[in-house]
């Protein structure tokens, strides 16, 4: 396999090469994919710190990318924040490809265009198609399900919100496991094998969220990760995981591509739901208000 160039190659040359790894060095490539910022600007010592992880797991995991060094899959991180210029590395916009520079976060003209644009590329890669089949494999399982149960805590409670709302919108039987009034372990528990747990998760990776995915393993229930790399505990343990990854600045991350995996998951049921020999009935689909 050639070695990898850039944060994108890395990330896939890490999710084919997972089985590889032991347990320390896959600590490390998920440290290395969720602190791209720490990795750039941190010497090994600092980041074996950081991290609780011991240097030597980040030495061998270099190694096992090819590299001849850490020094060399550090090179890596840095390219994109020396490509940006010069300027604050802490206000910088991380989306799919790389970094943004903000200038000044206390323009707000500035950030939201900054923002804009970082959610477009995001909205890009999205649309590139790499997550097709993963959809498709997610509409199928949702389709066959009993009931489609959707997980998602803290950031991404919106969206789990949402898609559970969408599914009843368009005829699925939905519930949003909400954890309300400490109840989220016996919500999980009403999962059968013949349903589906939609599990929405992004760093930090909610510990509710993964509880329920362990429950779920479990009751033999089939999962649909949606979450961003395959070294998240949700994917991990997924059926089928698809992977979204939106801007994010200084902690704060858009759901803006999220949300898009949410509408096609909805709207892909209720044109599949509905087809005929004619087409889909786009007349029984007017007043779906998603």
């Amino acid at each position: 396999m050639p070695l990898p160039q850039t944060l994108v190659e890395l990330r896939s040359a890490i999710a084919l090469g997972q089985d590889k790894l032991t347990a320390r060095m896959r600590d490390a490539a998920h440290y290395l994919i969720e602190h791209p910022h720490d990795v750039a600007l941190n010497t090994l010592a600092a980041l074996a710190k950081r991290s609780a992880i011991p240097a030597s797991a980040f030495i061998r995991l270099a190694q096992a990318l090819g590299y001849g060094g850490f020094s060399d899959l550090q090179r890596v991180f840095k390219a994109p924040l020396e490509k940006a210029g010069q300027g604050s590395f802490k206000e910088r916009i991380r989306h799919y490809r790389g970094e943004q520079l903000l200038d000044d976060p206390t323009d707000i003209g500035a950030m939201l265009s900054a923002f804009s644009q970082a959610n477009i590329v995001s909205l890009e890669h999205l649309a590139e198609g790499e997550q097709v089949q993963a959809l498709e494999q997610s509409i199928a399982l949702l389709q066959k399900a009993r009931t489609t149960f959707v997980v998602g805590m803290r950031r991404s409670f919106p969206m789990a919100a949402y898609l559970s709302y969408a599914l009843s919108r368009v005829g699925r039987r939905a519930v949003h496991i909400s954890g309300l009034g400490g109840s989220l372990r016996e919500q999980v528990g009403a999962l059968h094998c013949d349903d589906v747990l939609v599990a929405v998760s992004f760093p930090p990776y909610a510990q509710e969220t993964i509880d329920a995915c362990e429950q779920a393993v479990a009751a033999g229930t089939p999962i649909v990760a949606i979450t961003d790399s395959i070294l998240s505990p949700v994917g991990q343990c997924a059926s089928v995981m698809i992977e979204v990854n939106d801007a994010e600045l200084l902690g704060f991350r858009s759901l803006t591509a999220a949300f898009c995996i949410a509408q096609t998951l909805a709207m892909g049921l209720a044109f599949g739901d509905g087809q005929t020999f004619t087409g889909p009935d786009h007349e029984a689909l007017k007043d779906i208000d998603c």
